[in-house]
Protein backbone atom coordinates (compact mmCIF):
# COMPACT_ATOMS: atom_id res chain seq x y z
CA UNK A 1 0.00 0.00 0.00
CA UNK A 2 1.52 3.54 -0.71
CA UNK A 3 1.56 6.52 1.12
CA UNK A 4 -0.73 8.27 -0.72
CA UNK A 5 -3.24 5.18 -0.65
CA UNK A 6 -2.59 5.79 3.71
CA UNK A 7 -3.06 9.47 3.30
CA UNK A 8 -6.16 9.32 1.81
CA UNK A 9 -7.98 6.39 4.26
CA UNK A 10 -5.86 8.52 6.66
CA UNK A 11 -8.23 11.50 5.74
CA UNK A 12 -11.02 10.04 5.32
CA UNK A 13 -11.35 8.51 8.79
CA UNK A 14 -10.80 12.05 10.02
CA UNK A 15 -13.80 13.32 8.33
CA UNK A 16 -15.40 10.91 9.31
CA UNK A 17 -14.60 10.99 12.97
CA UNK A 18 -15.20 14.89 12.71
CA UNK A 19 -19.08 14.05 11.61
CA UNK A 20 -19.61 11.56 14.78
CA UNK A 21 -17.91 13.95 16.92
CA UNK A 22 -20.12 17.10 15.42
CA UNK A 23 -23.73 15.26 16.05
CA UNK A 24 -21.97 14.09 19.03
CA UNK A 25 -21.79 17.75 20.79
CA UNK A 26 -24.62 19.11 19.02
CA UNK A 27 -27.11 16.25 20.65
CA UNK A 28 -25.36 17.20 23.54
CA UNK A 29 -25.87 20.50 23.63
CA UNK A 30 -29.73 20.02 22.52
CA UNK A 31 -30.10 17.74 25.24
CA UNK A 32 -28.72 20.32 27.93
CA UNK A 33 -30.80 22.93 27.03
CA UNK A 34 -33.43 20.60 26.85
CA UNK A 35 -33.11 20.05 30.70
CA UNK A 36 -32.56 23.73 31.09
CA UNK A 37 -35.98 24.73 29.42
CA UNK A 38 -37.97 22.08 31.76
CA UNK A 39 -36.25 23.13 34.62
CA UNK A 40 -37.96 27.02 33.64
CA UNK A 41 -34.37 28.23 33.42
CA UNK A 42 -33.96 31.92 31.97
CA UNK A 43 -32.88 32.99 28.41
CA UNK A 44 -33.00 29.63 26.64
CA UNK A 45 -32.29 30.32 23.07
CA UNK A 46 -34.76 30.58 20.45
CA UNK A 47 -33.29 27.22 18.69
CA UNK A 48 -33.38 25.79 21.17
CA UNK A 49 -34.96 21.92 20.79
CA UNK A 50 -38.31 20.90 22.98
CA UNK A 51 -39.75 17.98 23.74
CA UNK A 52 -43.42 18.04 22.13
CA UNK A 53 -46.63 17.11 24.23
CA UNK A 54 -47.91 13.69 22.72
CA UNK A 55 -51.52 13.95 22.96
CA UNK A 56 -53.87 11.45 23.34
CA UNK A 57 -57.78 10.72 22.26
CA UNK A 58 -60.40 10.93 24.95
CA UNK A 59 -60.80 7.12 25.45
CA UNK A 60 -56.97 6.37 26.16
CA UNK A 61 -54.86 7.38 28.86
CA UNK A 62 -52.42 9.89 28.81
CA UNK A 63 -49.37 8.83 26.94
CA UNK A 64 -45.95 10.09 28.20
CA UNK A 65 -43.18 12.61 26.71
CA UNK A 66 -40.33 10.02 25.84
CA UNK A 67 -37.04 11.90 26.52
CA UNK A 68 -35.49 11.46 23.29
CA UNK A 69 -38.16 12.63 21.18
CA UNK A 70 -37.32 16.30 21.09
CA UNK A 71 -38.01 18.92 17.93
CA UNK A 72 -36.42 22.06 16.85
CA UNK A 73 -37.93 25.38 16.99
CA UNK A 74 -40.74 24.57 14.39
CA UNK A 75 -42.41 23.57 17.62
CA UNK A 76 -42.30 27.61 19.54
CA UNK A 77 -42.55 28.68 16.13
CA UNK A 78 -46.38 27.33 15.63
CA UNK A 79 -47.33 27.12 18.81
CA UNK A 80 -48.69 29.69 21.19
CA UNK A 81 -48.00 29.35 25.14
CA UNK A 82 -51.56 29.28 26.04
CA UNK A 83 -52.47 26.94 23.04
CA UNK A 84 -54.15 23.61 24.19
CA UNK A 85 -53.33 20.95 21.24
CA UNK A 86 -56.08 18.81 20.18
CA UNK A 87 -55.88 15.61 21.56
CA UNK A 88 -54.27 17.51 24.62
CA UNK A 89 -58.57 18.97 24.90
CA UNK A 90 -59.76 15.51 24.47
CA UNK A 91 -57.68 13.98 27.53
CA UNK A 92 -58.68 16.71 29.77
CA UNK A 93 -62.38 16.23 28.56
CA UNK A 94 -62.19 12.66 29.27
CA UNK A 95 -60.71 13.23 32.54
CA UNK A 96 -63.02 15.70 33.71
CA UNK A 97 -66.00 13.44 32.36
CA UNK A 98 -64.81 10.47 34.54
CA UNK A 99 -64.41 7.64 31.99
CA UNK A 100 -62.92 6.19 28.81
CA UNK A 101 -65.16 5.62 25.83
CA UNK A 102 -67.11 8.42 26.47
CA UNK A 103 -69.53 10.27 23.91
CA UNK A 104 -68.36 13.93 24.15
CA UNK A 105 -71.25 16.10 23.42
CA UNK A 106 -70.34 19.45 22.19
CA UNK A 107 -71.85 20.85 25.28
CA UNK A 108 -69.88 18.75 27.54
CA UNK A 109 -66.96 19.96 25.55
CA UNK A 110 -67.60 23.52 25.86
CA UNK A 111 -68.37 23.08 30.02
CA UNK A 112 -64.82 22.50 30.67
CA UNK A 113 -62.84 24.38 27.52
CA UNK A 114 -61.85 27.98 27.90
CA UNK A 115 -61.22 30.51 24.52
CA UNK A 116 -59.08 29.04 22.14
CA UNK A 117 -56.49 31.06 20.28
CA UNK A 118 -55.83 31.04 16.46
CA UNK A 119 -53.05 28.53 15.89
CA UNK A 120 -50.24 29.97 14.51
CA UNK A 121 -50.17 27.91 11.71
CA UNK A 122 -53.37 29.60 10.71
CA UNK A 123 -51.28 32.74 9.79
CA UNK A 124 -50.85 33.74 6.20
CA UNK A 125 -47.76 32.33 5.51
CA UNK A 126 -47.32 28.35 5.93
CA UNK A 127 -45.69 27.28 9.29
CA UNK A 128 -44.72 24.23 10.54
CA UNK A 129 -47.67 22.44 12.47
CA UNK A 130 -46.33 20.22 15.13
CA UNK A 131 -50.02 19.38 16.27
CA UNK A 132 -50.76 17.38 12.89
CA UNK A 133 -47.18 16.93 11.62
CA UNK A 134 -44.20 14.71 12.73
CA UNK A 135 -41.49 17.61 12.38
CA UNK A 136 -37.38 16.73 11.93
CA UNK A 137 -34.87 19.88 12.18
CA UNK A 138 -31.79 19.71 10.55
CA UNK A 139 -28.88 21.80 12.01
CA UNK A 140 -26.76 22.31 8.83
CA UNK A 141 -22.72 22.88 9.48
CA UNK A 142 -22.96 25.89 7.12
CA UNK A 143 -26.40 27.38 5.54
CA UNK A 144 -27.03 25.64 2.40
CA UNK A 145 -29.67 26.80 -0.68
CA UNK A 146 -32.44 24.85 -1.05
CA UNK A 147 -31.51 23.23 -4.20
CA UNK A 148 -29.02 21.18 -1.56
CA UNK A 149 -32.58 19.75 -0.32
CA UNK A 150 -33.01 18.49 -3.67
CA UNK A 151 -33.61 14.45 -2.68
CA UNK A 152 -35.56 15.16 0.10
CA UNK A 153 -38.17 18.21 -1.94
CA UNK A 154 -38.79 15.42 -4.20
CA UNK A 155 -39.59 12.48 -2.04
CA UNK A 156 -42.47 10.87 -2.17
CA UNK A 157 -43.84 9.17 0.88
CA UNK A 158 -47.86 8.96 0.28
CA UNK A 159 -48.45 11.42 2.48
CA UNK A 160 -47.79 15.06 2.14
CA UNK A 161 -44.36 16.28 3.25
CA UNK A 162 -43.19 19.64 3.51
CA UNK A 163 -39.89 21.71 4.17
CA UNK A 164 -39.34 24.65 5.80
CA UNK A 165 -36.10 26.48 6.03
CA UNK A 166 -34.67 29.67 7.65
CA UNK A 167 -31.53 32.00 7.68
CA UNK A 168 -31.51 32.98 11.56
CA UNK A 169 -32.87 31.83 14.46
CA UNK A 170 -34.96 34.83 15.02
CA UNK A 171 -36.08 34.51 11.67
CA UNK A 172 -39.81 33.45 10.07
CA UNK A 173 -39.40 29.86 8.96
CA UNK A 174 -40.44 30.27 4.62
CA UNK A 175 -41.81 27.61 2.88
CA UNK A 176 -39.02 25.79 0.67
CA UNK A 177 -39.20 24.78 -2.94
CA UNK A 178 -36.74 23.77 -5.83
CA UNK A 179 -36.70 27.32 -6.90
CA UNK A 180 -36.53 29.22 -3.50
CA UNK A 181 -33.32 31.74 -3.48
CA UNK A 182 -31.31 32.19 -0.47
CA UNK A 183 -29.60 29.90 2.01
CA UNK A 184 -30.69 28.84 5.20
CA UNK A 185 -29.28 27.71 8.31
CA UNK A 186 -31.87 25.98 9.80
CA UNK A 187 -34.40 23.33 8.09
CA UNK A 188 -37.46 21.89 8.98
CA UNK A 189 -38.79 18.40 7.50
CA UNK A 190 -42.69 17.96 8.26
CA UNK A 191 -44.92 15.31 7.88
CA UNK A 192 -48.83 14.92 7.97
CA UNK A 193 -49.94 12.39 10.26
CA UNK A 194 -53.44 11.90 9.84
CA UNK A 195 -55.63 12.65 6.50
CA UNK A 196 -59.04 11.33 4.82
CA UNK A 197 -56.56 8.64 3.53
CA UNK A 198 -55.79 7.57 7.11
CA UNK A 199 -53.09 7.46 9.92
CA UNK A 200 -49.28 8.17 9.03
CA UNK A 201 -48.29 4.29 9.62
CA UNK A 202 -44.80 3.37 11.55
CA UNK A 203 -42.86 1.95 8.11
CA UNK A 204 -44.20 5.68 6.53
CA UNK A 205 -42.78 7.43 9.59
CA UNK A 206 -39.57 5.01 9.47
CA UNK A 207 -39.20 6.18 5.73
CA UNK A 208 -39.84 9.56 6.91
CA UNK A 209 -36.97 9.83 8.63
CA UNK A 210 -34.81 7.78 6.46
CA UNK A 211 -35.05 10.44 4.34
CA UNK A 212 -34.30 13.33 6.55
CA UNK A 213 -31.05 10.80 7.67
CA UNK A 214 -29.59 11.04 4.37
CA UNK A 215 -29.95 14.43 3.39
CA UNK A 216 -28.54 15.13 6.81
CA UNK A 217 -25.66 13.19 5.89
CA UNK A 218 -25.17 14.74 2.53
CA UNK A 219 -25.34 18.10 3.96
CA UNK A 220 -23.89 17.32 6.27
CA UNK A 221 -26.20 18.48 9.38
CA UNK A 222 -27.15 17.27 12.90
CA UNK A 223 -30.75 16.32 13.84
CA UNK A 224 -32.33 14.07 16.30
CA UNK A 225 -34.54 11.75 15.30
CA UNK A 226 -38.52 11.67 16.80
CA UNK A 227 -39.40 8.43 18.57
CA UNK A 228 -41.32 6.57 15.88
CA UNK A 229 -43.58 4.52 18.37
CA UNK A 230 -44.40 7.69 19.73
CA UNK A 231 -44.76 9.66 16.47
CA UNK A 232 -47.66 6.39 15.47
CA UNK A 233 -49.48 6.65 18.43
CA UNK A 234 -50.02 10.27 17.75
CA UNK A 235 -51.15 9.62 14.07
CA UNK A 236 -53.50 6.78 14.92
CA UNK A 237 -55.27 9.01 17.96
CA UNK A 238 -54.99 12.21 15.70
CA UNK A 239 -57.15 10.07 12.78
CA UNK A 240 -59.77 9.11 15.45
CA UNK A 241 -60.14 12.57 16.26
CA UNK A 242 -60.73 13.81 12.81
CA UNK A 243 -62.81 10.69 11.47
CA UNK A 244 -65.66 12.06 13.99
CA UNK A 245 -65.70 15.00 12.98
CA UNK A 246 -65.44 14.09 8.98
CA UNK A 247 -69.46 15.83 8.23
CA UNK A 248 -70.52 15.79 4.53
CA UNK A 249 -73.76 17.25 3.92
CA UNK A 250 -75.90 16.11 1.20
CA UNK A 251 -79.23 17.76 -0.53
CA UNK A 252 -80.85 15.88 -3.50
CA UNK A 253 -82.32 17.29 -6.17
CA UNK A 254 -84.72 14.73 -7.55
CA UNK A 255 -87.62 14.14 -10.14
CA UNK A 256 -89.93 12.07 -8.49
CA UNK A 257 -91.80 10.76 -11.53
CA UNK A 258 -90.58 8.90 -14.52
CA UNK A 259 -89.25 11.36 -15.89
CA UNK A 260 -84.95 12.62 -15.91
CA UNK A 261 -83.42 15.65 -16.45
CA UNK A 262 -80.93 15.77 -19.63
CA UNK A 263 -77.12 16.51 -19.16
CA UNK A 264 -77.31 19.88 -21.10
CA UNK A 265 -80.16 21.35 -19.52
CA UNK A 266 -78.38 20.57 -15.92
CA UNK A 267 -75.31 21.94 -17.34
CA UNK A 268 -76.81 24.64 -18.30
CA UNK A 269 -78.48 25.69 -14.61
CA UNK A 270 -76.00 24.76 -12.92
CA UNK A 271 -73.33 27.22 -14.95
CA UNK A 272 -76.24 29.99 -14.61
CA UNK A 273 -76.40 29.54 -10.74
CA UNK A 274 -72.31 30.12 -10.35
CA UNK A 275 -71.02 26.43 -10.43
CA UNK A 276 -68.26 25.57 -13.03
CA UNK A 277 -67.77 22.04 -14.22
CA UNK A 278 -64.36 20.51 -12.74
CA UNK A 279 -61.87 17.57 -12.66
CA UNK A 280 -63.33 15.02 -10.68
CA UNK A 281 -66.88 14.79 -12.30
CA UNK A 282 -69.02 17.43 -10.11
CA UNK A 283 -69.59 20.85 -10.55
CA UNK A 284 -67.66 23.32 -8.02
CA UNK A 285 -69.13 26.46 -6.23
CA UNK A 286 -66.23 28.71 -5.93
CA UNK A 287 -65.96 31.75 -3.69
CA UNK A 288 -64.57 34.90 -6.24
CA UNK A 289 -62.85 36.35 -3.11
CA UNK A 290 -60.53 33.47 -2.59
CA UNK A 291 -60.93 31.16 -4.56
CA UNK A 292 -61.89 28.03 -2.06
CA UNK A 293 -64.58 25.39 -3.04
CA UNK A 294 -67.75 26.37 -0.83
CA UNK A 295 -69.88 23.42 -2.12
CA UNK A 296 -70.19 21.06 -5.18
CA UNK A 297 -72.98 19.64 -7.36
CA UNK A 298 -72.20 15.68 -7.99
CA UNK A 299 -74.88 13.03 -10.29
CA UNK A 300 -77.25 11.18 -8.54
CA UNK A 301 -75.97 8.88 -10.47
CA UNK A 302 -72.66 6.78 -9.93
CA UNK A 303 -71.20 7.97 -13.40
CA UNK A 304 -69.13 11.62 -12.88
CA UNK A 305 -70.67 14.56 -14.82
CA UNK A 306 -68.41 15.50 -18.13
CA UNK A 307 -68.51 17.40 -21.28
CA UNK A 308 -69.37 14.32 -23.28
CA UNK A 309 -71.65 12.79 -20.68
CA UNK A 310 -73.12 15.55 -19.96
CA UNK A 311 -73.94 16.01 -23.92
CA UNK A 312 -75.09 12.55 -24.07
CA UNK A 313 -77.17 11.44 -21.05
CA UNK A 314 -79.76 12.30 -18.65
CA UNK A 315 -80.45 11.46 -14.95
CA UNK A 316 -83.38 11.57 -12.57
CA UNK A 317 -81.30 14.22 -10.31
CA UNK A 318 -78.05 15.95 -8.48
CA UNK A 319 -76.66 16.18 -5.09
CA UNK A 320 -75.77 19.31 -3.64
CA UNK A 321 -72.82 17.98 -1.22
CA UNK A 322 -70.87 20.45 1.58
CA UNK A 323 -67.78 19.55 3.15
CA UNK A 324 -68.08 21.18 6.41
CA UNK A 325 -64.30 20.97 7.81
CA UNK A 326 -63.27 22.31 4.63
CA UNK A 327 -65.17 25.86 4.00
CA UNK A 328 -64.88 29.01 6.65
CA UNK A 329 -68.29 29.61 8.29
CA UNK A 330 -69.71 26.19 7.61
CA UNK A 331 -73.41 27.42 8.65
CA UNK A 332 -73.65 30.28 6.16
CA UNK A 333 -72.18 28.13 3.09
CA UNK A 334 -75.15 25.67 4.36
CA UNK A 335 -77.49 28.03 4.21
CA UNK A 336 -75.96 29.25 0.37
CA UNK A 337 -76.06 25.94 -0.10
CA UNK A 338 -80.11 25.31 0.62
CA UNK A 339 -81.12 28.37 -1.07
CA UNK A 340 -79.44 27.09 -4.27
CA UNK A 341 -80.54 23.46 -4.23
CA UNK A 342 -84.06 24.99 -3.46
CA UNK A 343 -84.24 26.77 -6.99
CA UNK A 344 -82.73 24.05 -8.46
CA UNK A 345 -85.39 22.44 -7.65
CA UNK A 346 -88.08 24.52 -8.55
CA UNK A 347 -86.36 25.19 -11.90
CA UNK A 348 -86.46 21.72 -12.48
CA UNK A 349 -89.72 20.60 -11.40
CA UNK A 350 -88.60 18.17 -8.72
CA UNK A 351 -87.99 17.33 -4.99
CA UNK A 352 -85.69 18.44 -2.72
CA UNK A 353 -84.81 15.25 -0.83
CA UNK A 354 -82.39 13.67 1.77
CA UNK A 355 -80.60 10.37 1.13
CA UNK A 356 -83.84 7.83 1.75
CA UNK A 357 -86.06 9.98 -1.05
CA UNK A 358 -87.54 11.61 1.86
CA UNK A 359 -88.91 14.97 1.25
CA UNK A 360 -86.96 17.78 3.23
CA UNK A 361 -89.31 20.16 5.03
CA UNK A 362 -88.41 23.74 6.65
CA UNK A 363 -87.76 21.80 10.05
CA UNK A 364 -85.73 18.73 8.75
CA UNK A 365 -83.43 21.25 7.21
CA UNK A 366 -83.23 23.44 10.43
CA UNK A 367 -82.04 19.91 11.87
CA UNK A 368 -79.56 19.85 9.37
CA UNK A 369 -78.51 23.27 9.90
CA UNK A 370 -77.94 22.70 13.60
CA UNK A 371 -75.75 19.50 12.87
CA UNK A 372 -73.57 21.86 10.53
CA UNK A 373 -73.43 24.37 13.67
CA UNK A 374 -72.43 21.66 15.79
CA UNK A 375 -69.59 20.02 13.29
CA UNK A 376 -68.15 23.73 12.85
CA UNK A 377 -68.57 24.43 17.26
CA UNK A 378 -67.00 20.52 17.57
CA UNK A 379 -64.28 21.29 15.54
CA UNK A 380 -62.95 24.93 16.64
CA UNK A 381 -63.28 23.18 20.46
CA UNK A 382 -59.94 21.40 19.39
CA UNK A 383 -58.52 24.01 17.87
CA UNK A 384 -59.08 22.99 14.16
CA UNK A 385 -60.98 26.02 12.29
CA UNK A 386 -63.40 25.01 9.81
CA UNK A 387 -61.71 26.02 6.65
CA UNK A 388 -58.51 26.62 8.03
CA UNK A 389 -54.94 25.66 6.15
CA UNK A 390 -54.82 22.26 8.93
CA UNK A 391 -58.23 21.62 8.51
CA UNK A 392 -57.77 21.09 4.45
CA UNK A 393 -54.66 19.36 5.11
CA UNK A 394 -56.40 17.29 8.02
CA UNK A 395 -59.44 16.70 5.88
CA UNK A 396 -57.74 16.06 2.73
CA UNK A 397 -56.45 13.46 0.96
Amino acid sequence: MTSLQLGLIAAGAALVGGVVVYNWVQERRVRRRLEESRRGGAGVPRDAVQSAAHRVEPSLPPVAIPENAPRGDAVAAARDEDYEPPLAVHARIASDLGGDDVALPSAARASVLGPARKPAAERASPQPDPDIECIVTLQPVRPVPAGALAAGLHARLGRPLRWFGRRDAGQPWQLLKSDTTGEFSEIAACLLLANRVGAASKPMLDAFVRVVADLASTLPAAFVAPDGDAETARAETLDRICADLDVQIGLTVLKTDATTITGTRLRGIAEAAGFRLAEGGRFDWIQEESGAVLFSLQNYRSEPFTADTLRMTSTPGAVFVLDVPRVSEPVRVYDQMKLAARRMAQTLDASLVDDNRRVLDDGALNAIRDQVRNTAAALREVHIEPGSPRAVALFGG
